[in-house]
């Protein structure tokens, strides 16, 4: 059962911890507000927090001799700083914070102390690690497959998703770009595609969607599948 205080959390890792973790991680958490931009952890070097994002989205980028490809992103329904988890060390990517929001931190020594020491804690983990590694994949296969306009619409469902409700969100033809893996000129194409059929309004560094339904029928299947394992890896039920 949840406790009241667990019952507002806004990230669904909170949310779906047991009563007796959430209990021993509160005292830790600090609230943070993130803007567009800010690194949480550059190329190898070690997360000095963990972060349980709110109503932002970190993005996960490595460099390629071609630019930046995003290859990951983190939202409401997980935890910034996996590898501290994993006891891994720094990993060869950068990970900020891709559109701005709330979230809270914690430090990654006392996470990972705690971490080991809770089985129901590590429990929930594993089943989110399962959740990333299933979203990096789609999203491998999805880069090689479809086309940037419904690539596109995928990922602007996903942010969609995680930035509190609301229809509105900042985002620029760069971070765009760095997310599909493809020029400034392809997300032009692309995003003029989805405006033009009514289901977005851009303009320069906002994004509204006006009609998901549209925008989910737009987008290829991968958002579904993504979406699908998300819900059933970070469901409230695995803190019972």
């Amino acid at each position: 059962m949840q406790l009241p205080d667990q019952m507002s959390e806004r990230n669904r890792l909170l949310g779906a911890l047991s009563a007796d973790d959430y209990r021993w991680i509160q005292p830790h958490l600090e609230t943070v507000e993130m803007k567009a931009g800010d690194v949480l952890a550059d190329e190898n070097q070690p997360f000095t927090h963990v972060y349980f994002m709110g109503t932002g989205v970190a993005s996960i980028t490595n460099r390629v001799a071609g630019g930046t490809v995003e290859v990951g992103t983190v939202g409401n329904e997980g935890l910034v700083g996996l590898g501290v988890y994993l006891d891994g060390g720094g990993i060869p990517s950068r990970t900020f914070v891709q559109v701005p929001g709330s979230g809270k931190r914690m430090l990654a020594a006392a996470f990972a102390a705690g971490a080991e020491e809770r089985p129901a804690l590590q429990k929930i983990l594993r089943r989110y690690v399962q959740a990333y590694l299933i979203q990096v994949a789609q999203t491998a296969a999805c880069n090689r497959a479809h086309s940037v306009d419904k690539r596109c619409a995928r990922w602007l469902l996903m942010t969609h998703d995680r930035v509190g409700g609301g229809h509105t969100f900042p985002l620029t033809h760069q971070f765009l770009a760095y997310m599909l893996g493809v020029r400034r000129a392809g997300v032009t194409v692309a995003a003029g595609i989805l405006q033009k059929a009514g289901l977005i309004h851009y303009t320069r560094g906002s994004i509204t969607i006006s009609d998901r339904k549209g925008l989910e029928e737009a987008a290829c299947e991968c958002y579904g599948i993504v979406a699908h394992h998300v819900d059933r890896l970070t469901s409230p039920r695995t803190g019972e």
